[in-house]
């Protein structure tokens, strides 16, 4: 994006136009400040902005000394020697640099796990959970983070994992970064505020926000409450996925991706900075927020997205399309074509084939695939599958429409048809998800899950 974005200078409880020390943020104060939010547009460009005019030097990037005292620091999300159309690095000019901070000591993990996976073997059999249950009083997003699985190895920055969060308070005086991966987080009930390094996001369920590797930040809830799901990509950051022959235009338009305008907080009271770092949590005690950037540029930066803005490619002649048609954002691997991690929705659309089943169809799958729902219920399936909840369908295992959702899909009449009554998505993964020990005894889980296909009757009569 060409130009320079100013934002507003922006804290918990700000006072012209900078952050006091002593008070909480609170739901009001978080929907106040979700209001109106500027923002810039446009995935994976070079954005630029700053909260006070003459903050972001122009023409350099570490000039002798910075403007108005303020400090120069790259923020980098990809090796330096990465091809250009590759490469995510920002710059950010802060108030005090990132590395004038205390030693970080290890924390209780609480039930946040990372790769690789060991705690359990891979599982071939379906799996399906309901929602978490509620969370006990004042656990704000990072305590709320629940580890259902994963893959890969974030020492060796690939692979992926599934969390759940469920929260009922704001991180006060609290911050927090990933060091394994970019964290894509869902929202299924309950809106959140992300206050970044960058500036403030806001995400409602139907959306979807982006925090890339490294990058701090802080989540309030927004309705008292706040639900949904995670995918941590350890791998390749996320990039808007190539159109082959659909052409230039469809799926998720890189527009409709909003970057935060630069916001900053000058607070000089104990805040508690967490790291993730291979799998642990570390945590240090700042003498002062750090998210005090008053202007950056660069394409290491958050987004938002309306899932409901994307695009559908579908078929109008026959047959079901596979489900790669809906993809969102693709974490690419070291084989073309292959994913780390492919981020699908199954947004509102119309069906229309002719003499064609129209839900999904039985598959099994090399790829291995989480499924969510936000909102509404999911074509394929007819009960049991309810918003919050989730299904895990490793590779090569075999799934597809419940008996109820086969049986009324096969004898329907084709008319044309609108699916506008819900809104699912999939984390779909190369390679398989072993699950924690807490997802395999949840209390949650879906014991009886294969009892949806029991009943599928025989109709086969070989000719006579």
């Amino acid at each position: 994006m060409s130009g320079i974005d100013k934002g507003v200078v922006t804290g918990s409880d700000a006072t012209d136009g900078h952050a006091k020390a002593g008070h909480a943020t609170g739901i009001e104060q978080a929907r106040k400040a979700a209001e109106g939010l500027a923002h810039s547009p446009g995935f994976g460009n070079e954005h630029s902005s700053e909260a006070v005019p003459g903050a972001l030097p122009l023409g350099r990037n570490s000039p002798q000394r910075a403007p108005l005292g303020l400090y120069a620091e790259q923020l980098s999300g990809t090796a330096f020697t990465e091809p250009r159309a590759h490469n995510r690095r920002s710059w950010l000019y802060r108030i005090r640099p990132s590395a004038a901070h205390p030693p970080f000591v290890r924390i209780d993990n609480g039930a946040l796990r990372g790769a690789p996976f060991t705690e359990t073997v891979p599982d071939p059999n379906r799996l399906r959970w309901d929602p978490l249950p509620e969370p006990a009083p004042g656990t704000d997003f990072l305590a709320g983070l629940w580890t259902l699985g994963g893959n890969g190895d974030a020492t060796r920055r690939e692979g992926m994992a599934v969390h759940l969060y469920h929260a009922n308070s704001p991180m006060t005086d609290r911050v927090f970064s990933d060091a394994d991966g970019e964290l894509l987080i869902v929202p299924e009930h309950g809106g959140l505020l992300l206050r970044t390094e960058l500036g403030l996001l806001a995400a409602r369920p139907g959306e979807i926000a982006l925090i890339p590797r490294g990058l701090r930040f802080r989540v309030e809830p927004l309705d008292g409450t706040a639900r949904g799901y995670v995918c941590e990509n350890y791998g390749r950051p996320f990039a808007l996925p190539d159109l082959g022959p659909i052409g230039a235009n469809g799926l998720a338009a890189a527009r409709d991706f909003l970057a935060p305008v630069a916001a900053y907080e000058d607070v000089e009271r104990p805040t508690e900075v967490v790291n993730k770092f291979c799998g642990n949590l570390w945590a240090a005690t700042y003498d002062h927020s750090p998210l005090d950037v008053v202007a950056w540029h660069g394409n290491h930066v958050p987004y938002v997205y309306d899932l409901r803005r994307f695009n559908v490619i579908g078929s109008i002649s026959y047959d079901h399309p596979d489900p790669s048609v809906f993809t969102v954002l693709t974490s690419p691997s070291d084989t073309p074509g292959l994913a780390g991690v492919d981020f699908v929705v199954f947004a509102p659309r119309w069906l229309v084939g002719e003499d064609t089943f129209r839900p999904p169809y039985f598959h099994r799958n090399v790829m291995s695939e989480y499924m969510g729902l936000i909102e509404g219920a999911y074509d394929a399936k007819a009960e049991g599958f309810v918003p919050g909840g989730g299904s895990l369908h490793n590779m090569m295992s075999a799934h597809g429409p419940d008996r109820e959702t086969y049986r009324r899909a096969s004898t329907a009449e084709l008319r044309p048809q609108k699916i506008d009554d819900g809104l699912a998505f999939m984390f779909e993964t190369r390679w398989p998800v072993t699950v924690t020990e807490q997802a395999a005894g949840a209390e949650h889980r879906q014991r009886a899950y294969d009892t949806v296909w029991e009943g599928i009757e025989r109709n086969f009569e070989a000719p006579r």
